[in-house]
């Protein structure tokens, strides 16, 4: 059985989402945000050394980083959710799996963290916003070429992007203006398996 160290609004809601679209047994550890910093509880540390979420257990092994998980739970699926058939489509699979964490989360965690400081903050921010805009605009213009981020088939790249996507909705300046990763996100929260795993997390705030 999976264990799934799961943190409340944190990148472990997309691995839930990912087991129940594999059909992957597994279990959830919650864990609470502490109220006036958010950051997570020490407990964690006790599970990995970085005392981050997520990080899963599967027989005898402790796995973090979200990358790192997704290419495992795909694997231990025989491959479902992997990279599409085609050279090329395997490449843009493996760049939008590592994307989403490298180049897209880095700017908006900046931008969070600036909002939490008065006055200096939000002038700061004024030149964060055109670095998202940088991203987003990219992100359209790939998703008005095909309706999944790797090809015409959900995969593990649409996992890892969930997050960002849905913070940047939430954080980052995302509206109707981008259409297509509008249209991509409705698609990812409408499919079955991504509700069922908000009703086993608890409460989400990137959800809509």
């Amino acid at each position: 059985m999976i264990i799934v160290h799961h943190l409340d609004n944190s990148r472990s809601q997309r691995v839930l989402w990912l087991l129940e679209e594999l059909g992957l047994p597994y279990e959830i550890r919650r864990y609470q945000r502490d109220p006036a910093t958010l950051f997570a509880p020490p407990e964690l540390r006790r599970v990995h050394p970085l005392g981050k979420a997520p990080v899963i257990e599967d027989e005898g092994r402790v796995i973090a980083e979200s990358g790192a998980i997704v290419e495992y739970l795909v694997e231990k699926a025989d491959g479902r959710f992997g990279p599409p058939a085609g050279r090329d489509a395997a490449l843009r699979y493996r760049m939008f799996l590592h994307y989403a964490e490298g180049s897209v989360m880095p700017p908006l965690l900046v931008k969070l963290v600036l909002s939490r400081v008065p006055i200096m903050g939000r002038i700061a921010m004024r030149r964060i916003q055109p670095m998202i805009d940088v991203h987003l605009d990219y992100i359209e213009a790939e998703l008005a070429q095909r309706p999944w981020f790797a090809g015409e088939q959900i995969s593990g790249a649409d996992v890892m992007m969930s997050f960002p996507l849905e913070a940047a909705r939430a954080r980052g300046g995302l509206g109707e203006a981008r259409p297509n990763i509008i249209a991509w996100l409705d698609k990812v929260h409408a499919r079955p398996a991504y509700r069922t795993a908000l009703e086993k997390g608890g409460p989400y705030a990137y959800s809509r």
